[in-house]
Order: C-alpha cells, then structure tokens, then sequence
C-alpha cells in the first residue's frame, strides 16, 4: 500500500511539473512576442522620424539653395526699386520747374505730376520683376489681365481719367477761377487725376470727379474780365418812378466799382400785381461783382426811404368773424 502510494504521488509530482513548465513556456513566449512587437513599433516609429527628418532638412536644403541663388537679384531689386522712387520724386520734381518755366497752365500740373508718376512708378516694378527673373511673357500677360480686370472694375475711375484729360486740353476753366458744377460753387484750387478740388465760399473743400465734370454744364464766372450784374427794383404804383430811375443812375455813377461803358441800363420792366419793377444792368470788373452788388442793395434802400419811395411787401389781411356773426350768418 505504501509502495503504491508512494508511486502516485511521484507521478502526481511529475505532472505538476509538466503543468507548470508549459505555463512558463507560454509566459515567456508571449512576453518575447510582446518584447519583439514593441521592438518592431520602436523600429518603425524611429524610421519614420528618420524619413520626415531627411525630407525637412531637404525642403530646407533646397530653400537655402533657392536663397543663396536668389538673394543677390532680390537684394539688386530692392535697390533698384529704393533708387527708382528717388529717381521718380527727382523727376516730377525737375519737371515741375521745366513746366513752370515753360508757362504751361496751371490747371496741368497737377494732373500731368500724377499721371508721370504713375508711368514711372509701374516702369519701376516692371524693372525689379524682369531682376528678379520673372518672364517678360509673364509680366505682359499679367499687367494685359489686369489692364482687363482694371477696366471692368474700375470703369468710373477710367472716366474720371479721361474726364480729367477732356479738362486738361478744353480748357473749360483753370486753376484760381470761380466755377459752379454739380451744385457746387468756388474757387478751382487743383486738378488731380480724379478728381477736381474746389474750395467753396464758406471755406470747405469739395472733391468733384473729373467724369462727372466732362458731362456736366460747367458755368465759369471768372474766363472773363469783366461781368454783368443784373437786379431788379420794385417800387409802389404811388410812388415817382421817374424819381426812382434818376435816383439808381446817381448811384451808379458815383459807384468807382461800376464801369460806364458799357453805359448802365436802368429802365422799367414790367407792372407787377403790386409794384412797378426796375431793371438796373449795370457791368463792372470779375473781381468786385460781389462788392457791387452789395453796395447797389444798401445804397438803393437807403436812397429810397430818403425820398420816400415806398418798397411794396406782402400785407395778410385777418378777418376775425365773432360767434354771434357766425350765427347770424
């Protein structure tokens, strides 16, 4: 009995054993497996930061060798571009004194300083790209899509160049003359590219596009010498008209801002509904139109209240109507 119990306990001990050694084998396995997997990421990811490390130093490679090519014509572009807008401000600067000496009319100056400026300033940029290597084809095919682009999107700014042109040769004011367009009125201070400046009475700049002013009734109060001031007096049907006409000729000829030839015309105009009207015309230089004027209202107003000359103003009769009218009624 011993020796049979003996025996299965050895065989028992025997098993165990082997359990236990294939439960090691199998751990250890797939520890190694697991060891081998990690190994094989690691390989991977080390490989894959090696690529992308090859490819940045490439890329920068190549931009190092793109600047080292380019650097010299972009750093001769950026000369030629700094000497070109010195160049451009020397230019406009000599050709404002060749104009000025030439007596050219003012009113050109400032649109033809623009306009070189423009040429010169697009020859300057057309110059640094042709350094820079840009194809000439390129640039011409460029600058003629543009051109295209331009003129489509900027068809109010193309009139207003042209306005400006159709100014420069008509002529039809210049620079220092009174003018009234578009329902503004002033001084013509500057002719621009665009735009006209206009300095208004009261002191305020106005900005009319040259477009609108090729296409609009323009009324220059200052091409001539001199000017005609035209007024009308009324005066009441009770009073002297003959009194009043000798009375506005006296104030005429001791006006030194009227002139007397052309002789002064003051003669009635018409028989109003309540008064007797007086046309005075009387011509006088551009630049004391105004001061005329002026002194023609006062001085008649004061003359004809010395010579009791009534001046006729609307009267507004009010009928006030009590409630026993009313009823009355």
């Amino acid at each position: 009995m011993i020796s049979c119990y003996n025996d299965y306990h050895i065989v028992n001990l025997k098993m165990g054993v082997v359990i236990n050694m294939e439960t090691v084998t199998e751990a250890v396995t797939k520890i190694t497996d697991q060891m081998s997997e990690t190994s094989t990421t690691e390989t991977n990811v080390v490989e894959a930061f090696t690529e992308k490390a090859e490819e940045t130093v490439s890329i920068f490679t190549k931009i190092s060798d793109l600047l080292s090519e380019k650097v010299p014509a972009i750093i001769f572009a950026l000369v030629i571009i700094i000497v070109g807008i010195i160049a451009t401000k020397i230019i406009t600067a000599l050709f404002s004194r060749v104009i000025n000496k030439a007596n050219v009319d003012k009113t050109a100056h400032g649109f033809l300083k623009s306009f070189i400026k423009s040429i010169l300033y697009t020859i300057v940029v057309i110059v640094a790209l042709t350094i820079l290597g840009v194809p000439m084809t390129s640039i011409v095919a460029v600058v003629g899509a543009a051109g295209l682009a331009l003129s489509l999107a900027l068809q109010q700014c193309l009139s207003n160049v042209a306005g400006g042109f159709i100014i420069l040769f008509a002529k039809p004011f210049k620079a220092g003359d009174v003018i009234e367009i578009n329902g503004v009125s002033g001084v013509v201070e500057n002719i621009s590219i665009l735009y006209t400046k206009i300095a208004t009475f009261d002191n305020k700049l106005s900005y009319v596009p040259n477009g609108i002013i090729s296409n609009e009734k323009i009324v220059n109060g200052t091409a001539k010498d001199t000017r005609r001031l035209d007024m009308e007096f009324s005066i009441g049907y009770d009073s002297d008209f003959r009194l009043a006409k000798s009375l506005v000729e006296e104030i005429i000829k001791k006006n030194k801002l009227a002139i007397q030839e052309p002789a002064p015309l003051v003669r009635m105009s018409s028989h109003g509904e309540n008064s007797i009207n007086i046309d005075v015309k009387v011509w006088t230089k551009t630049d004391n139109y105004f001061d005329l004027k002026y002194d023609m209202v006062e001085q008649v107003k004061d003359i004809f209240d010395q010579n009791n000359i009534s001046i006729p103003y609307n009267i507004l009769n009010v009928h006030m109507i009590s409630e026993k009218e009313n009823t009355k009624e």
